[in-house]
């Protein structure tokens, strides 16, 4: 249900991105930028895509600890079910923020949603891929007292779905709202690297979690929220973004001595590292005025990853109306393709000489599996017409690529190979 709600709602996110972008420039506040927008889309778009193959976590062991397990067969046409499991899933949402900020191997997950050195309505659809592989724990209490599946699977897509207006910069305080609700001022805090604002405000829909819990603290006007995380991403890569803190956890597991430190990696705060470990290896030091991931692009560079973005836009909404219907192989086949093209196009955008081959292999190998197999995932019988046009549309992508990321063209006068 949340794919099909999500996919219908899509149109809407994107007019809302476009009216702050456009109210953005009004005000001469403009903090949108396409590299980092696509890169959060693109993360969005990944999270979309997995989900479908981790149902059976999010919404398949609730399915089964209600059937089995709860005390109650709580009523699903009752208004004050309806009501509590709202409040209730929330207060188990905070729990799920919280400790995603304070256990290594769930922030692992949780950190994609910060990695952005923007704050915008696009930062919301940033999301993780591996979120569900833990978090249907922090769910387990309302399972067992018996909130039906609907209504757990409703209150999620409501709590997610509010969060998406809190994601902005134009909007200011909101005087006695900022008190009980999650707003845009108190979530701006929630994703500051700045120390007086660092670990605050994990609220979904009630802010007043944070007052009860102590995590509360209020956005200062003194103090201007910077945006990213303690250990910038500094890249476009919406699989790396995934990958990332997953990667240096298995290296520290693996590097330690000890045993207990080779455990207690998974399970400790982020940044914390094994003695010897971080004698070897020291981290790098945070530093807060650190120049932000922008690697120049041209004009022309950057309307060729839009353009094959939007495409790879339209064609997941086509996955996710279609991939319930298709066998398994053909699923992972088709998540294959458009995490493969999300991949490349990152690269393009980190204007990296190998991604440009491998664009073209990308574009020159779906024209070529449409015309043998007659068909685009899934079955779909194309005619000769239609063949044809996407292998016109593939070509002139090459010469569209060759256009805009030749060197006279390019906004160093060569190809970075950062």
């Amino acid at each position: 249900m949340q794919e099909k709600v999500i996919t219908l709602a899509t149109p809407v996110f994107f007019l809302l991105i476009f009216i702050e972008f456009f109210v953005g420039l009004a005000r001469r506040r403009n903090n949108y930028r396409i590299n980092d927008a696509i890169n959060s889309l693109s993360l969005g778009v990944l999270s979309q895509v997995a989900g479908v193959f981790l149902r059976v976590v999010r919404i398949g062991i609730y399915a089964w600890l209600v059937q089995h397990v709860a005390i109650f067969k709580l009523p699903a046409n009752s208004v004050w079910v309806w009501i509590s499991g709202l409040l209730l899933y929330d207060l188990c949402y905070y729990w799920l923020h919280r400790m995603g900020h304070e256990v290594n191997v769930l922030w692992a997950a949780h950190v994609v949603h910060h990695q952005s050195e923007e704050y915008n309505l696009t930062t919301a659809l940033r999301q993780t891929s591996s979120g569900a592989i833990l978090g249907w724990i922090f769910y387990v209490p309302m399972a067992v007292l018996g909130y039906p599946v609907e209504v757990f699977a409703a209150v999620a897509l409501i709590d997610l779905l509010y969060q998406f207006w809190v994601h902005t910069e134009q909007v200011g305080k909101l005087g006695w709202l900022d008190r009980v609700l999650v707003t845009p001022s108190n979530h701006r805090v929630h994703h500051a690297v700045n120390d007086v604002y660092l670990d605050k405000n994990y609220g979904g829909i009630l802010i007043l979690w944070d007052r009860l819990f102590s995590t509360f603290i209020e956005e200062s006007d003194h103090e201007p929220v910077v945006y990213g995380t303690r250990s910038p991403l500094r890249s476009w890569n919406p699989v790396w973004a995934n990958l990332e803190v997953y990667k240096g956890m298995c290296q520290d597991s693996w590097r330690a001595a000890r045993w207990p430190d080779k455990l207690r990696v998974w399970i400790a705060r982020p940044g914390w590292h094994p003695a010897d470990v971080a004698a070897k290896w020291p981290a790098k030091a945070f530093d807060i005025t650190h120049e932000r991931y922008d690697p120049k692009l041209s004009r022309a560079e950057q309307l060729y990853s839009l353009a094959q973005f939007t495409l790879m836009l339209l064609v997941t909404t086509h996955f996710l109306s279609a991939v319930l219907r298709l066998p398994l192989p053909q699923q992972l086949a088709y998540a294959g393709w458009i995490g493969g093209g999300l991949w490349i196009i990152g690269g393009l955008l980190e204007r990296r000489p190998v991604y440009l081959g491998l664009e073209v292999l990308r574009l020159a190998g779906t024209a070529v599996g449409v015309a043998v197999a007659g068909a685009w995932f899934g079955g779909v019988a194309l005619p000769l017409a239609a063949q044809v046009m996407i292998a016109v549309f593939a070509a002139g992508s090459v010469l569209g690529l060759w256009l805009a990321y030749r060197p006279s063209s390019a906004a160093h006068g060569y190809l970075s190979a950062q």
